[in-house]
């Protein structure tokens, strides 16, 4: 029992370092943002504060805790969540929701590069208010930004120890961030009980209605600040789980609501108090704590906004990662650096988000600029995810009420947030719509250059080739290239086979070998898993093989197939392939050659301009995202480039040329 209970705990501190993190920093900006939206503290009175809270308190409740954690948790696909998993589970039910994926993924990317920059930046300017360190630091953002830019990059450079390592060290300081909120705020609303009418929310309906309230109902574009995190919560279960992020949100929703309580209470208290009017940035979370302790905040709340960060990236990773398995971005190199499929690392979007927070913050270069974008995007995901999530339960659950009511109640909040957020765009949220429109640009070029393939692409029947491939295999006057001759293809499907390898083998120059290689790779959710299965439709020069792989085994296939050679060599499948020259000495496993074949598309074409654009940049994506050579570990191994064109014939080509 005490082993089972360390290893829950172990859980709750790996789900509170990963998860929380940007949800968690929230109280730092949220009552701030919301007094300066109307004129500051000497513009408030105890109604509107009751109501502000109210607003804040059932946003969480709805968005966070209803919306995400006891709904949107429950649309997992196997395991994995954001938005991409969700289109997964409901892409069969309708080709049109394959926008709202893409446009809602985009957004909660542009995101992922915006957030770290606001908080880190955020988080360095806090450490002015300690006078000592505003001292060294000196007039200026030149200091800051520098400050930022190494936290920054620190921060990316230790993402590839994983998220449990990661989650297992910053863990035990969110832990103790959110028993700090929870405390401070509690010993506030000790002083004004009264506080606790903000459950009621007929105040939060009266507040936006009140003639106090000088927003309107853009005072909802500071409220939502308070729920930014709950998208990056969904995208991160599977990094930890979800049971583990039932287990812990009560704790830190708790701690959160008995904070932003607190910095109400104080707020209403601190009525009449002409010295805190002439404060300039007045932040109530900083102010309501005893003076002895503000230093300890400072710093306690620069390092909980440095981890805020992290739900953010590893989302990211996991995002892209879903959109791969889609076919809505260009494989990349994933590494797996615990035993925990969901815990997983991208070289490359590490690389791409720390250069693009990087120049974020080289362009703000100030807190207060970056939190004018922050938000707007979010807004945007939170919509494509409520319409998905109805989609899930109406045509999967076979939910229909509920389906509705996901739809319309939740569809309506983010409207309304979506819209007092857009006043956020000339001050810096054209910012993430760049990014968005960057990244959505991407997603559908290569979402619609995959259906072009598709519907180009021939697939034939692999045994009625068989004859031919004899044929070529026992022809002495063609020059044997290779013992071995491996093609690598994505088909699980043994009895069909790529026109374009077959194309390859016989027309475009007869490659003679002792054996021809069709590899299959298949990854599967045990981490250290190896097998294979072997198909030889009856001959001993075809084998069509399927390598089943574990996530965090490396996929070395000229290594495995070395062995796979021997395995079949001694159940006599294959006849023994005999090198006269060797360092090694006598062999009898062979030479390999592996042909990678690329498509390429052919000046003239039946294509039209737009689709042939498509098809062109889609291809050089490709190439900037790296070699199959580096994916499959053939860097050391002789390896044969070659361009099929994707349509053979059309336009011009399929007309006859007469003799004069």
């Amino acid at each position: 029992m005490d082993k089972k209970k360390r290893f829950r705990f172990r859980l709750f501190l790996v789900t509170i370092g990963i998860v929380y993190g940007d949800i968690g920093t929230s109280p730092m900006y949220v009552m701030k943002s919301i007094l300066e939206g109307n004129g500051g503290i000497a513009h408030v009175d105890e109604a509107f504060i009751i109501g502000s809270l109210s607003l804040v308190i059932w946003t969480i409740t709805l968005l966070t805790t209803v919306k995400y954690v006891l709904i949107a948790l429950k649309a997992d696909n196997q395991g994995e969540g954001g938005i991409f998993s969700l289109y997964a589970l409901v892409k069969n039910c309708g080709k049109w929701l394959i926008f709202p994926a893409m446009l809602g993924g985009a957004a909660l990317l542009a995101d992922g590069v915006l957030t770290p920059a606001v908080t880190v930046t955020t988080a360095v300017e806090g450490l002015r208010s300690i006078p000592l360190v505003d001292r060294v630091m000196g007039p200026g953002q030149g200091k800051v930004v520098l400050i930022t830019l190494a936290i920054i990059t620190v921060l990316f450079s230790v993402q590839h120890a994983g998220t449990s390592r990661i989650g297992r060290a910053f863990g035990p300081v969110m832990l103790l961030w959110f028993s700090f909120l929870g405390v401070m705020g509690l010993t506030q609303i000790v002083s004004l009980p009264s506080v606790l009418r903000a459950f009621n929310p007929v105040y939060a309906v009266q507040v936006l209605l009140s003639p106090g309230n000088k927003a309107g109902f853009m005072i909802l574009g500071s409220v939502f600040l308070a729920t930014t995190g709950a998208e990056a919560l969904y995208s991160d279960m599977g990094h930890v789980g979800r049971e583990n992020v039932y287990f812990s949100w009560p704790f830190v929703k708790l701690c959160l609501i008995l904070n932003y309580l607190g910095q109400g209470a104080w707020i209403i208290r601190s009525q009449g108090n002409e010295l805190l009017y002439r404060i300039m940035d007045l932040n109530p979370f900083f102010l309501m704590l005893p003076e002895a302790l503000r230093p300890f905040a400072v710093l306690l709340g620069a390092a909980a906004a440095v981890i805020a960060s992290q739900a953010l990236i590893t989302g990211s990773y996991t995002l892209v990662s879903e959109a791969i398995r889609l076919d809505l971005l260009p494989h990349l190199e994933i590494r797996y650096p615990s035993d925990t499929k969901g815990q997983l690392y991208i070289s490359s979007v590490n690389s791409i988000l720390w250069i693009g927070c990087s120049l974020v913050v080289l362009y703000f270069r100030s807190g207060a600029r970056m939190e004018s974008a922050y938000g707007l995007a979010i807004t945007v995901t939170m919509l494509m995810t409520t319409l998905l999530i109805s989609v899930y339960l109406r045509k999967v659950r076979k939910q229909g009420v509920l389906s509705w009511a996901v739809l319309l109640i939740f569809g309506a909040i983010e409207a309304v947030f979506f819209i007092s957020s857009l006043g956020k765009f000339s001050h810096g949220g054209y910012v993430t719509v760049i990014l968005t429109l960057l990244l959505l640009l991407i997603e559908a070029v290569w979402y619609r250059g995959t259906q072009l393939e598709r519907k180009y692409s021939t697939r034939l029947r692999f045994a009625d080739y068989i004859p031919n491939l004899r044929l070529l295999h026992d022809d002495r006057d063609i020059p044997m290239d290779t013992h071995n001759l491996v093609y690598l293809d994505g088909e699980n499907d043994t009895e069909l086979i790529d026109r374009d390898i077959l194309y390859s083998i016989l027309d475009k120059k007869p490659k003679r070998a002792m054996a021809y290689w069709f590899v299959n790779v298949n990854m599967l959710s045990e981490p250290d898993a190896m097998t294979y299965e072997v198909e030889t439709f009856g001959t001993d020069f075809i084998f069509r093989v399927k390598l089943n792989l574990g996530f965090r085994c490396s996929q070395r296939i000229n290594v495995y197939l070395r062995q796979i050679v021997q395995d079949l060599q001694a159940s006599g499948e294959l006849p023994d392939q005999h090198k006269k020259y060797s360092i090694y000495g006598d062999s009898t496993v062979g030479t390999f050659q592996f042909c990678i074949i690329h498509k390429s598309v052919s000046t003239k074409t039946e294509l039209s301009a737009l689709d042939e654009l498509v098809l062109n940049t889609k291809y050089a994506i490709r190439r900037a995202a790296g070699s199959k050579v580096k994916w499959y570990g053939l860097d050391t191994s002789i390896v044969i480039d070659e361009s099929v064109p994707l349509i053979t014939g059309g336009g011009a080509s399929d007309r006859r040329i007469q003799r004069l």
